[in-house]
């Protein structure tokens, strides 16, 4: 795919640009270490460097224009011969800039799509993976990407990156693929950061339906403020269908979906510039809702309560449902929470495609979990090994309370907390923890640039009843922590091992680690006696 540049400049609305225009660009890139002869640079600024350092070598590259914020001369120290062709592009907004000329460059592929985005604190991949599954289940051709796992039309494969929504580059790319290769549905995590017009990694991107699943204390390292990251949250529901779209994506006419239970709901209806359907597994109104919920290790059971036809007429206009419909549900997902992301699954793929949410139904049992998320460790050993991804005050609350519930042993709970994030949520992550678990250990999540005891000690401050060397324990090493947490785990006990999830390194001030919590779970417990490394069970 190629541009020619002075059609990329226009849609930029440049406010200096020079050079010879005529070039045709090849692609986008704002890492200097990519840039290919005939892409565009954009010179992001940054928290810890910033990209108009890296413009010179950019050029060597054979970049064809530089986009970049206020001046740069100082900044390009060896400039290769026949810069005078090079475009410089100076703009107010770099990364909004950036946002608009991928759009631009792929051209709008989110218009030829139909755009299911989910935000929320907890349950985005999850809920995004269970959207997904219904589309294909149904047999309608269905693309995503997520902080797990991506398809575009070719596979799902793994996302190597720390990171739930990538850079406006590539996210057009991904959506263009999706376009490219006859998909009709992309479903799309969408990260307070994603939302925020600070990044603008998802200016561009219209959106048909938004589903948020809650919204409590994470990232204000970022947004400063919770009332400033749930505002950023909200633009995912104020932008709702802001785009008219033509052929099949224009079936899929704009809809909110929001959780009932969570006391941000009237917030998002309110703000909302499309009707919005609601859910709830803990006895909200709302027009789906899960009652009689039986949870487990396996999964769950429940009824699904909901309009008997559409509460709201496809052109928007609302109508009062004549009836009330029952139907019984299950699912292969533990934890009750998982009924309440299946709920709000229901509500999406039906807003989506226009088909009542019991067609899909059928399906539910189907559905598979999302690795790195409650996922059981099974290797022949006597106690419960779950994997999960919680790493929030909040996400405690929702999976700890429930398994302490259904415990038959002892639960030693293995986690850590973020460097350079949100520090106030640690000593709270501490205290649910110590709550709800009979032994806890400390480890390593992502230390980045903090020191790791210091870190973890934070975090101990919120347990202080727990005796240490006894019911808690400090090692920041994450594979020798979890095979303490193995050795004190006897049979019917539970060892929970939170934070990494499906996560494939350890971040630390100056390198990274590969890690992987599944086969390191495996491997321990292969070396202690229960099945062979590498074994899936």
């Amino acid at each position: 795919m190629s541009k020619p540049l002075s059609k990329i400049i226009n849609t930029l609305n440049a406010l200096d640009a020079h050079g010879n225009i005529g070039h045709t660009v090849t692609g986008l890139c704002y890492d200097s270490r990519e840039c290919a002869p005939g892409n565009i640079f954009f010179a992001l600024p940054g928290i810890h460097t910033n990209g108009t350092q890296y413009i010179s070598s950019a050029l060597k590259k054979g970049a064809v224009a530089v986009v970049h914020e206020g001046a740069i001369l100082d900044t390009i120290d060896t400039a290769p011969d026949g810069m005078s062709d090079v475009a410089f592009i100076r703009v107010e907004n770099c990364r909004l800039a950036m946002s608009a000329a991928a759009a631009m460059f792929y051209d709008d592929p989110s218009d030829s799509l139909c755009v299911i985005g989910v935000t929320g604190t907890e349950g985005k991949s999850t809920t995004v993976s269970l959207i997904y599954q219904l589309l294909r289940a149904a047999g309608l051709k269905a693309g995503f990407f997520s902080t797990v796992m991506s398809d575009t039309g070719e596979g799902e494969r793994p996302n190597p990156q720390h990171q739930t929504t990538p850079e406006a580059t590539s996210v057009h790319e991904m959506l263009a693929k999706m376009r490219d290769n006859g998909l009709r549905f992309a479903v799309v995590e969408s990260s307070s950061h994603g939302l925020s017009p600070r990044t603008a990694r998802l200016a561009h991107v219209h959106f048909d339906v938004g589903l948020i699943t809650n919204v409590t204390h994470e990232h204000l390292e970022f947004h400063g403020t919770w009332e400033q990251y749930r505002s950023d949250k909200a633009n995912l529901f104020r932008r709702l269908g802001e785009a008219r779209k033509p052929g099949n994506a224009g079936t899929c006419l704009p809809r909110g979906i929001i959780c009932a239970d969570d006391p941000s709901a009237a917030f998002f209806a309110q703000v909302a510039s499309a009707p919005c359907l609601s859910y709830s597994s803990k006895g909200a109104a709302a027009d789906l809702r899960a009652l009689e919920i039986e949870s487990d290790f396996e999964g769950s059971t429940f009824i699904i309560e909901g309009s008997a036809q559409e509460k709201s007429g496809r052109d928007g206009s609302a109508r009062e449902a004549e009836a009330r419909l029952k139907l019984n549900a299950a699912i292969a997902l533990p934890g009750s929470f998982n009924v309440q992301n299946t709920l709000g699954a229901l509500l999406a793929v039906s807003a989506a495609t226009g088909m009542h949410w019991s067609q899909f139904v059928p399906y539910l049992l189907s559905l598979k979990p999302v690795r790195g998320r409650m996922q059981r460790i099974a290797q022949g050993q006597p106690f419960e090994v779950i994997i999960d991804y919680a790493h929030t005050p909040s996400s405690f609350m929702e999976i700890l309370p429930a398994l302490r519930h259904g415990a038959r042993g002892k639960i030693i709970c293995v986690f850590g907390s973020g460097g350079e994030r949100d520090r106030a949520k640690r000593p709270q992550q501490g205290h649910i923890a110590a709550e709800f678990c009979d032994i806890v250990v400390l480890t390593d999540e992502d230390p980045r640039g903090e020191d790791p005891m210091a870190l973890l000690e934070e975090i101990a401050s919120g347990c202080p009843r727990l005796p240490r060397g006894e019911r808690l324990f400090l090692i920041p090493d994450r594979p020798t922590a979890i095979r303490k947490a193995f050795s004190l785990a006897g049979p019917k006990d539970l060892v929970l091992l939170l934070g990494k999830g499906h996560e494939n390194s350890i971040i630390y001030a100056d390198h990274s680690i590969p890690y992987d919590e599944e086969s390191t779970a495996r491997a321990i417990l292969a070396d202690i006696g229960f099945g062979a490394k590498g074994t899936r069970g």
